[in-house]
């Protein structure tokens, strides 16, 4: 597999990801990767409208041990290549992409950790893949398709709004200039953390994914994402290797869904925290422990 440079990062931000970094084919789109470290793989996939920086501090608290980090960045989102048509941004698409750099990579044996959008786009690659996923780490997301009679959040209610959200999302920079709010400590995302999560997508014409991933949330059982989101759902609730949930209770957006993740996942430990949306940021430790826990039930 083959190799290419990554897109240079600003000294001030070069710092606070030293890791292995490169960009990979996945379709004929380049792939942003970050990785670390060696032993068994453990892939950790972000969500909207993050990059692989939200785990940089789990990465440190397992410094040093037996563990292969990957830190994929979403085509779209990060130093990945952004197309501009948003009618791209399908979990399907997503999926493929990369379950191709799991491929490329030679991912076997891993053990998954998903976070929004991260959970189903990396999940459904997995469950494409079976053999080559280990154990799951499940952060705030959802890994099936909605029940009946489910409503959006205000959030995605506004994505789904035309003109309106174009302007908020593609002029405004929204939400990436705007993540703390989701946050159990709001400080947890200030200064130059703030600043990280603004500048991949800096340029205006750079901004297409975060409304398309938005819009990407089912509004109705008719919604384009139900069949992809139905097939994952038949595979995590089939996944017989071990597993654990870290949540994050004051999570504006999916805190309240911690219950169907637990349904999904009965035998999976689960360690609640008072943390918001983007937990990374917030609980790094108790991340890093269900994933030893989880190494250590494989």
């Amino acid at each position: 597999m083959q190799r290419s440079p990554a897109p240079a990062l600003p000294d001030w931000l070069n710092l606070e990801v030293p890791f292995e970094r490169y960009t990979i084919d996945v379709g004929g789109y380049a792939m942003h990767v970050m990785e670390i470290g060696s032993g068994r793989p453990v892939l950790m996939q972000h969500g909207n409208p993050t990059w692989g920086f939200l785990y940089r501090k789990v990465v440190r608290e397992l410094s040093g041990e037996s563990f292969r980090i990957v830190l994929p960045d979403l085509i779209g989102l990060g130093l990945s290549d952004k197309p501009g048509d948003g009618g791209l941004h399908t979990v399907e698409n997503h999926a493929a992409w990369v379950g191709a750099a799991i491929d490329a990579l030679d991912i076997d044996g891993a053990i998954f950790v998903g976070q929004d959008w991260g959970g189903p786009i990396g999940g459904l690659a997995f469950a494409d893949r079976a053999d080559r996923l280990a154990g799951m780490v499940m952060l705030n997301s959802v890994m099936d398709r909605p029940r009946e009679g489910f409503r959006p959040t205000a959030f995605h209610k506004f994505a789904a709004m035309p003109m309106i959200s174009d302007i908020a999302f593609r002029v405004g920079g929204f939400p990436q200039r705007a993540l703390w709010p989701a946050q159990g400590d709001r400080s947890s995302i200030r200064g130059r953390t703030r600043r990280a999560y603004t500048w991949p997508l800096r340029r205006f014409g750079d901004r297409t994914a975060p409304l398309a991933l938005a819009r990407m949330v089912p509004s109705s059982q008719t919604h384009f994402s139900i069949p992809a989101l139905s097939r994952l759902g038949e595979f995590v609730r089939g996944f017989e290797g071990p597993a654990a949930i870290v949540w994050g209770d004051a999570d504006p957006v999916l805190g309240r869904a911690r219950g169907r993740m637990e349904r999904l996942l009965p035998n999976a430990p689960v360690t609640r925290t008072r943390a918001g949306h983007f937990l990374q940021e917030e609980v790094p430790a108790e991340i890093a422990a269900a994933i030893r826990d989880v190494a250590g039930r494989i």
